[in-house]
């Protein structure tokens, strides 16, 4: 708007909550809306118009008038607010309708005009008042709300040394030597809680008097270019060599997760978002956290949103904190030119499919989502083939996800309804998608490093004396990908066949995802490269049944370095932009995609606390004994953590930082306590006895336990069972007493090893 408007709207509004400064900031419903109109030509007044909302509570079932005319002209009881009209309203919808209604009116009955603009004094009574409570009541705000003038902003044209946050109604007329009766006078840094009913009409007549000293001589002033809010928010592309101002960008947190970028512009709503500007932001599965970042178009907007923290978005409230441009960069900015293009036709809703066959192509999604025989719904792709976007890694593999684009929010809405139906023989899932999620998608899969490295806090807990080799390549360990969820180490072993006599001792390594299930991988050291590398070409793509299911599926084996396989245990992902050849040079490393996505090894390593000492150590001797026990392993160290104090461990002063769980064999039934006896008399060899309290009534007996204590030095045939009977301990239950062998070391000493348990 260039030219200046023919009639000024003076409006100010009052919550049931706080007021001043902080207006708005409470999410407290609007009870008071008072205005006066001013014509700008003429410079005249009309009637100060006051619209209470008092929403109707009572029980009666007799239907009533959404708007109730209470009183038309100025009331004389003590609860008068010193208003020329007042009316009622139940609801801020029928409120709202009859400030435009009686607005129209007012201006049609001057004849002299018909444009007009509202004028308040700051940004509150608009932005953080009127559109957010509408917003959150799906209520339609009248056109006239769009754009309006801030009385403060307009003042400083005139007198450019104020303080914008500093000026309010009282400070402009004392400024413009306009009188002001000051025992009577509100004062805005004072927060009334609520406030009374005869200040919002003392406010707007001194507003009306400081704008009619605006236009008079010899400020002159024209109203002309009015503050603008935005009507629908736009989606658009950001690119990463944009820059973003630091002060323009918030963080949201709690969102819910089928939340999209239209919602979080409707929580924001009164405020200017930036084009592109909302950005989801996703899990390191691909999924939303809850989370995003949103950059408004100046600081000023920024200042109002951190005003709506712990405003609620339906049932849950919304976090919001200041963020960085770089963060939202991150996000939201992109790269590629195919996402630019794919982004650029506006007015778009864009869907994301999920779990897509990786041999699918642009013709079955189309099918998809071409209507059935029958149906009279449609959902026709915008731009057909050109509307979708497959997401894939940077070698060309399909990733399983696509973006696909519709013209308009019924389409969308209609292709909605597919979420979970069958494209060949996988269900798909669809979920309502941004410009800025699309961009994060294609960032994450084309921006993956080779070989990322390893958390700094591992390198600060090595041991001084290290137990591992220098790093090797050679590639005499397997890699199995695509294992069965329910597989066991056994099943495992079942598969290897003849290859089984080659694997080293504790050699089967199960890799677990971030929630601790099996993530379908598993790593298998062997004695030698060569049986490595024959294992791999005659079991892969072998099919692999598990015991405890009916499912079967073949199985991707692919030799690998102890390096690699340390690396992955570690947390680290590798290469996944190498092609599965088995004549391909060993210089590759033939594992794709990374089999663990989580930066720590599971299960978790354990370490030996410093206890009181029952049996002789030596810690020399104990690190050579762990070092013969376990075979190289590269880079397998975690952070230790502590054993629960109250049980004798021997060594007493090694830190072993070894992970065992992870080894084979997996015992089926872990002791929780364990305790130290001397050796019996009636046993026929010295040794040891450990009581095993707690173990599983279920239990296979001596195999169980014996695969509980594998990897003891001496024969397994000196590892005996005993009753607790003989320990003359009765109870009305049998617990097990195992019986090891000691182990001799250089001076004649015995000591029995409880390390492994």
């Amino acid at each position: 708007m260039t030219a200046q408007v023919d009639y000024l709207v003076v409006v100010f509004t009052a919550t049931s909550g706080a007021s001043g400064e902080l207006l708005g900031s409470d999410e407290k419903d609007l009870v008071q809306l008072v205005w006066q109109l001013v014509n700008v030509n003429t410079k005249t007044l009309g009637r100060v118009n006051e619209i209470l909302i008092r929403p109707d509570l009572s029980d009666s079932t007799e239907e009533k008038s959404d708007e109730d005319v209470v009183v038309e002209g100025k009331e004389e009881d003590e609860s008068s607010s010193g208003a020329d009209c007042m009316y009622t309203a139940t609801s801020l919808d029928s409120g709202l309708n009859m400030f435009n209604l009686q607005l129209t009116n007012e201006v049609n009955s001057a004849g002299a005009g018909t444009s007009l603009c509202l004028c308040t004094d700051g940004q509150l009574h608009i932005r953080q008042v009127i559109h957010p409570e509408a917003a959150s009541k799906n209520i339609p705000v009248p056109d006239c709300f769009y754009s309006f003038f801030d009385l403060r902003k307009e003042f400083k044209n005139h007198f450019a040394t104020s303080d914008l946050k500093a000026l309010n109604a009282h400070v402009m007329a004392e400024s413009l030597s306009l009188p002001v009766d000051v025992s009577s006078m509100w004062d805005p840094s004072a927060n009334q809680d609520p406030l009374p009913a005869e200040v919002a009409v003392q406010q707007v007549r001194l507003m009306t008097s400081i704008v009619l000293s605006l236009l008079s001589e010899p400020y002159c002033h024209s109203f002309s270019n009015p503050e603008r809010i935005n009507e629908r928010f736009e989606s658009g592309t950001c690119s990463k060599m944009e820059k973003v101002c630091d002060n323009t960008v918030i963080r949201a947190r709690g969102l819910p997760w089928q939340s999209s970028d239209q919602d979080i512009a409707r929580f924001f709503k009164g405020l200017n978002i930036a084009k592109g500007g909302a950005a989801l932001c996703l899990n390191a599965q691909g999924r939303r956290n809850g989370e995003a970042l949103v950059r408004f178009v100046s600081e000023e907007h920024r200042d109002l949103a951190l005003q709506r923290h712990k405003h609620h978005m339906g049932n849950r409230y919304i976090e919001v904190y200041k963020a960085t441009g770089e963060d939202f960069l991150k996000i939201a900015g992109g790269t590629s030119n195919e996402v630019a293009m794919f982004l650029s036709r506006e007015d778009q809703i864009i869907v994301r499919m999920r779990g897509l066959p990786f041999n699918a192509t642009q013709d079955d999604v189309l099918r998809f989502f071409s209507p059935e025989d029958g149906s009279k719904e449609t959902c026709p792709i915008s731009g057909g083939k050109d509307g979708i976007l497959f997401v894939r890694y940077p070698d060309g593999r399909p990733t399983g996800d696509a973006f696909v684009l519709f013209a308009c929010e019924e389409h969308a809405q209609c292709a909605l309804k597919k979420h979970k139906e069958l494209l060949g023989k996988r269900y798909i899932e669809l979920f309502k998608s941004t410009a800025a999620e699309v961009q994060q998608v294609l960032n994450r899969y084309s921006s993956a490093p080779l070989i990322p490295v390893a958390p700094a806090p591992l390198v600060s807990v090595l041991p001084a004396v290290s137990l591992l080799p220098p790093p090797g390549g050679v590639r005499d360990c397997l890699r199995l990908r695509g294992l069965p969820y329910t597989a066991t180490i056994e099943d495992i072993l079942t598969f290897l066949g003849e290859f089984t006599q080659d694997v080293r001792q504790h050699g089967v390594h199960m890799v677990l995802n971030q929630q601790s299930r099996p993530s379908g991988d598993c790593f298998i050291q062997m004695t030698s490269a060569e049986r490595a590398l024959q294992a791999s070409q005659r079991l892969h793509k072998q099919v692999m049944s598990s015991q405890r299911g009916a499912n079967s599926r073949y199985v991707e084996v692919f030799p690998c370095s102890t390096d690699e396989m340390g690396l992955v245990l570690m947390g680290g992902s590798l290469s996944h932009t190498h092609t599965h050849t088995h004549n391909r040079s060993r210089s590759g490393t033939g594992l794709s995609p990374p089999p663990c996505k989580s930066r720590r090894l599971s299960p978790p390593s354990y370490s030996f606390t410093p206890v009181q000492q029952i049996l002789p150590t030596d810690a020399a001797a104990a690190a050579a004994a762990a070092a013969a026990l376990y075979p190289p392993m590269g880079h397998m160290l975690l952070a230790p953590r502590p054993l629960h104090p109250g049980h004798p461990y021997y060594p007493a002063s090694a830190q072993l930082y070894m992970n065992y769980n992870a080894y084979y064999p997996s015992p089926p039934g872990s002791p929780t306590t364990l305790g130290f006896y001397p050796a019996h008399s009636s046993m026929s060899s010295p040794g040891g006895l450990v009581r095993m309290p707690g173990l599983p009534y279920n239990g296979s007996g001596v195999k169980d336990l014996i695969n509980a204590v594998q990897g003891y030095q001496g024969p397994v045939e000196s590892v005996s069972l005993l009753n607790s009977s003989l320990m003359g301990q009765t109870g009305a239950g049998e617990t097990p007493l195992m019986s090891l062998p000691l182990i001799t070391k250089p001076g004649g000493h015995q000591y029995l090893d409880l390390t492994l348990l």
